[in-house]
């Protein structure tokens, strides 16, 4: 059974959620079609997340991982099997995949580790500097004595000597 999400709400009271609503809609729409392999998604700091992908049969050159702006791709493509015929019984799936995860703005990969059939990417939030929220100074007018008592050494004996 398929539920229907009415994500008209977002429209009229978020100026530039669309976008928003278009990925959730997606996410709403696409969790069938992620279920191979399973994978993990972890908070592992206060800005840092952890992807954990189970890969189990594939090597290491079988794996790409994409990073594009706001989106993580982590394909799988195995190699053609030399003795395919000798298996009575073929349990281990190792069919293509391809996860596609939407990263909020600013977060980046920073590694990707492949060990006993586990594929790990490490991301984190990097906000950059000129965005991150910062104290203002706030000033009242001065007066020309408190003028004067701002400027520097030097400049106090150049207004003195004139």
């Amino acid at each position: 059974m398929r539920t229907a999400y009415d994500l008209s709400p977002l429209y009229c009271s978020m100026i530039g959620a669309d976008h928003m609503a278009g990925m959730l809609e997606s996410a709403l729409n696409g969790a069938a079609s992620r279920d191979y392999p399973p994978y993990d998604i972890e908070k592992t700091g206060e800005q840092a997340y952890r992807i954990t992908v189970a890969t189990a049969g594939f090597r290491e050159d079988e794996l790409e991982i994409v990073a594009q702006p706001n989106l993580l791709v982590v394909r799988g493509r195995k190699a053609q099997a030399p003795n395919a015929d000798r298996f009575l019984h073929h349990g281990l799936a190792q069919r293509p995949f391809e996860h596609r995860f939407e990263l909020a703005d600013y977060i980046v990969v920073r590694a990707a580790h492949y060990a006993d059939g586990l594929l790990t990417v490490e991301l984190e939030r990097e906000v950059p500097e000129a965005l991150k929220p910062r104290r203002i100074e706030i000033r009242t007018p001065a007066t020309p004595a408190a003028a004067i008592s701002r400027l520097s050494p030097a400049g106090r004996r150049s207004q003195k000597a004139a």
